[in-house]
Formats: structure tokens, sequence, C-alpha cells
């Protein structure tokens, strides 16, 4: 397929470097590229987004969506991480925004689509629990129906900036009778300020608070806040994760990381080490060929037909990012102990490593790439 864009595409694209980087304030997309943006950040640049209807493009038209082609939502992504503008919130405009889309009354669309979209509401993820991550349907959070009330109580870990949270996405067990643990799971829509819930902050290696953990007791939710149907939460869960995925080699962030990496070595004189060149070179080759395969993929997304590489574009997309985040701390030398106002700190280094983790471990997408694309 032709991997260049084509003149419209082009005009596309430059329509929207137009707002990424004449709309959203500088400040904000310098503090985003080294990792630091705050949470006024992040709802200043949505809010912006949102406003020259570009926070929700995959949303169904009447809901803010753009009905883009993949190659459209492709350059999107793209110039979104090159720009270094913080992302629409992935918990709002990805997950549960397109569940209640997908699978709620009329009634919650209504009242919580616009709030999403514009981050009035800043949603939270009740999904992983400490003996639940990775096998998710182990979870042990239960909902018990009473009356017009489900009664939740359990635990929620590793829920990522759950301090900002006003609302909460949460799984729980409705039937613990069911047969299969993937059966008996609803989905429901949780006020953060409702009685009984206590959050406490997990501090991690690099020092700061980005996860939270949450506790619930005898919590009382609204039966109209179930999604879809009771006992189905475990396909609507499924459903969440596609979009999750989505975009998740982050492209346009490795580009930019690496067109900032050789402005570094360069001033520190590293062309002469030949080991340093060669990784950094590799790097550049790893770049070109994930956006030369996420083209391949997109090209044949728009003719309707299937992909499975999308585990490996996630593979492939985190080793990149963790390999220019380590070429950054060897450039830095001593420097890199400290915590520098750049763009790739000891910290952000650290923080990298949750790449091979979330979204489907590194190990899981291996195995995905060796059953559906290699055969065996």
């Amino acid at each position: 397929m032709n991997l260049e864009l084509s003149p419209a595409e082009i005009a596309f694209r430059d329509e929207l470097r137009a707002v990424f980087l004449g709309k959203i304030p500088e400040d904000v997309r310098e503090r985003s590229a080294q990792g630091l943006a705050t949470r006024d950040d992040i709802v200043t640049a949505q809010r912006i987004l949102n406003e020259h209807g570009l926070a929700v493009p995959h949303w169904p038209v009447e809901w803010g969506g753009r009905d883009w082609t993949p190659t459209q939502a492709h350059i999107y992504r793209t110039e979104l991480q090159r720009a270094a503008v913080p992302p629409p919130l992935a918990f709002n405009v990805s997950m549960v925004g397109p569940i209640i889309a997908e699978f709620g009354t009329e009634e919650q669309r209504r009242k919580f689509l616009p709030a999403t979209a514009n981050l009035d509401i800043w949603w939270s993820q009740g999904f992983s629990e400490p003996e639940a991550g990775s096998d998710l349907a182990g979870l042990k959070t239960t909902a018990r129906r009473d009356g017009d009330e489900y009664i939740v109580n359990g635990q929620k870990t590793w829920t990522t900036l759950g301090q900002y949270g006003d609302w909460m996405f949460l799984l729980a067990r409705t039937d613990p009778q069911a047969q299969r643990k993937q059966q008996g799971i609803s989905f429901l829509l949780l006020d953060l300020t409702t009685p009984g819930i206590e959050r406490r902050p997990i501090r991690l290696i690099d020092g700061g608070v980005e996860v939270n953990e949450f506790f619930f007791d005898n919590v009382r939710v609204p039966a109209e806040n179930l999604v879809g149907e009771e006992n189905k939460g475990w396909t609507y869960a499924k459903f969440l994760l596609g979009n999750e995925r989505d975009g998740i080699a982050q492209i346009g962030t490795g580009q930019r990381m690496f067109a900032e990496l050789a402005r570094f070595a360069e001033a520190r004189d590293l062309a002469a080490d030949p080991d340093f060149r060669s990784r950094l070179h590799a790097t550049k080759l790893r770049l070109l060929a994930i956006e030369a395969t996420q083209l391949r993929v997109t090209g044949a997304s728009e003719r309707g037909e299937p992909s499975p590489v999308s585990s490996l574009l996630k593979l492939a997309g985190t080793q990149a990012l963790q390999e220019l985040s380590a070429l950054r701390m060897q450039a830095a030398g001593s420097d890199a102990l400290l915590v520098a106002d750049d763009d790739l700190s000891s910290a952000q280094y650290l923080n990298l490593r949750k790449l091979s983790i979330f979204g489907g471990s590194n190990e899981i997408q291996r195995g995905v790439i060796a059953k559906t694309i290699l055969g065996l």
C-alpha cells in the first residue's frame, strides 16, 4: 500500500497542528513533554480540544464524534503525541464514554456524556484488585441488590490518578454463584462522594503518587447506575479494553522523544561514542518500522480487513519508549540522578517501566503474537 499521506490528509494534519500548537498553551505542552502535566493542565487541554471538536472524535457523531477514517484517526493520535498535548483523559474518552454511548440508557447518555467529554467529571477506573490484575475475572468486590440499590463491598487497587476522581466505573460481582468466573459480573457507575468509600494513595518508586487504592464498606449505589444488563459486565469490560489499547504504540511520542534525545546527545558530543550511536540509530529504525506497520494496519482497517498486529505494535512501541528513556539516562550521565527540568528525568525513566504491564502485559502480547500471527 502507499504509506505516504494524500494532499487531503496533509491538509487535515495541518488543521490539527494549528489547534495543537496554536491553541494549547505552550507551558502546558512543555510540562506534558516532561511527564509533569498537572491535573489543571489535563483539564485545560481537554476543554480546549472539546471546544474545537477534537476531544472525542471516535464517539458517535451525536455525542461529539467526527466520523473520521482510520487514517485520519491515526494522524490525530500521532500529531497529538508529537505536539506533546496532554491527551484527553483515557478513562473518560476511551473507556467509560464509549461504554455509556454503546450500552447505557438514554438518560445515562444525556447525564454523563457531555460532562465526560468536557472533563467536568473526572472518571476513575475500578477494575484491578490485589488478587485480580492480569486475571481480572478473579475479582472479589461484590455488589448485592437491595431494592433500588446495590450494596458494594470490596477493594480496588492501582487506580491511576484516582486522587482526582469524581466518579468511578466499577466492575463488581453480582452473582457469586455463577458457574464461570467471567460470568456474574456487572458494570456500575459510582459517585465517589458516596459514604463508605476510603481512598488511599500508593507511593511509587519514583517518589510520586500516581495510583491509589479504594476500599468500599457497604456503599450504596442506585440501581439506575447499572450500565447495560446485570451480570454482563465482562462483555462490556472486553469492549472497553479494546478501546484502551487503541494507539498504545505512541508513535508520535516516540518520534518527539527521539528528536529531543538526538539534540541533547549532539550538545553533549555523544556522536563519537559508537555504542551510543548504534543504539540511537537502531531505535530510530524501530520507530520507522512501527510507523510503517501502523499505517499498514490502518490501511487494512479502511478496507475492512481485520489485523491481529495491535499486540505487536504495543510490544514494539513499549520497547522503543523504554529504550529511548534508557538512552536519555545514559546521555545525562551523573545528572540523571537528579530530577531535572527537561524532557526525560530519572522519575520519568522509572515511570515508563509500567508500559510493559498496563494495556495487557508484554508477556501476554507475546503469547497473542505467537498464536495469531506466527500460528504457533
